[in-house]
């Protein structure tokens, strides 16, 4: 094993002088699929992530943009003799390229999950030390995508271990999207446009309005709150990531579940569905493909959408569209209905009558002037985009 690490640390030392920062051409919008965390956690089967890719393309979940289908924590077991991380066969029996595999036959993309300590979040083996290993396993297994978490990391940095993964990933002959799942600690928006195509900004998400938990974790609204400053450092191909959407997992109203989805499109967040999608409602589903939303979620100028205002128990935010309009998100945090109005002048519109959409009702609402208002349920939201 030291000899493994000393290697590791002279491919670090080398390829980090050699190789660019990260340009590999991938998501160049907010990336959009599922993850089996959320609903599955390490219960996770190949049962289950064959069930829910087919349902992804029955439903019309692939045909509104989702992608990905990616395993999280808890599919791997162990490491045969020459350190190859090998798949729980009781879980996996077909193993994780045959898994692959069918996922690709579906028409969408295949992600998996890895640590860079010694040990994932659940305990199973993480990629420290086998990190180029790794990298090439999951290139000849067709990985799309990596979430790359942060646990077991004692005498670790962050910028010096995603790296170390960002190169290996370079180098194993495959565009693989890195996702790193440091929750926010050492402010990755600041460093890592040139590690990786996305970063985590927050801890994890709970099924929950809003709140922070005892231990760990925090409710939808709480969690947007943490990103709500961070404009500035998302665009195409590097995003902020305010973790996976809880909506349909069953914590949450209607009401609020498409609140929390509207939010993650105004900050083109992400759209990484955790819910049992084989198995949910019509009202879930009609959140989860509301085209009107993701296209402000996928709109290809790459603006996260700003907080203009936060009081009085009201979030506004405007989101820059590539067509030259923008989007607008009304929230009312508050316990009862309240109308909310916002200006041309507080969107940085100047005086222009504006065509108006409704993106939850999916109709025009005709030339607008100077000011829209809405009345907005508790915990509900109104979202609308206007075009010259």
């Amino acid at each position: 094993m030291k000899r493994r690490l000393l290697a590791t640390t002279a491919y670090l030392v080398f390829f980090a002088a050699v190789l660019p920062a990260l340009d590999n051409g991938l998501a160049r919008t907010p990336p959009m699929g599922w993850n089996s965390w959320n609903k599955f956690a390490c219960d996770v089967t190949e049962d289950a992530v064959r069930g829910v890719a087919q349902a992804m393309v029955q439903n019309g979940m692939k045909d509104a943009g989702y992608q990905y289908v990616v395993i999280d924590d808890c599919w791997q077991i162990a490491r045969d003799a020459e350190g190859n991380i090998q798949a729980d066969p009781k879980r996996f029996p077909s193993g994780i390229k045959a898994l692959a595999d069918a996922v690709h036959s579906l028409g969408l993309k295949f992600g998996i999950y890895s640590d860079a300590g010694r040990k994932t979040c659940g305990g199973r083996p993480g990629s420290r030390g086998y990190e180029f290993q790794d990298a090439r396993t999951y290139a000849r297994w067709g990985v799309d995508y990596l979430k790359y978490d942060w646990c077991s990391t004692d005498g670790q940095t962050t910028q010096e271990s995603y790296t170390l993964m960002r190169d290996a990933l370079a180098l194993a002959g495959r565009p693989i999207v890195f996702s790193l799942c440091e929750w926010g600690n050492s402010k990755p928006w600041t460093w890592a446009a040139g590690v990786g195509n996305l970063w985590r900004t927050t801890t994890d998400i709970k099924d929950l309005w809003e709140g922070k938990l005892p231990e760990y974790g925090a409710g939808a609204v709480t969690i947007a709150d943490m990103q709500a400053d961070l404009a500035e450092f998302a665009g195409p191909g590097h995003w902020n990531d305010p973790d996976m959407l809880e909506v349909g997992n069953g914590g949450m109203s209607d009401t609020e579940y498409r609140s929390h989805f509207s939010l993650w499109c105004i900050m083109a967040a992400p759209l990484i569905a955790g819910n049992d999608i084989a198995a949910m409602k019509p009202a879930i589903h009609d959140i989860l493909v509301n085209r009107d939303a993701i296209a402000v979620d996928q709109d290809p100028l790459g603006k996260q959408g700003r907080r203009i205002r936060h009081d009085n128990g009201q979030d506004v935010y405007v989101k820059p569209l590539a067509d030259g309009g923008v989007a607008v998100l009304l929230l009312n945090r508050g316990a009862a209905e309240q109308t909310i109005s916002v200006t041309w002048e507080e969107l940085g519109l100047g005086g222009r009558s504006l065509n108006g959409r409704d993106l939850w009702e999916h109709k025009d609402l005709g030339k607008l002037s100077n000011r829209f208002s809405a009345p907005v349920a508790s915990h509900g939201v109104a979202m609308i985009s206007l075009r010259p």
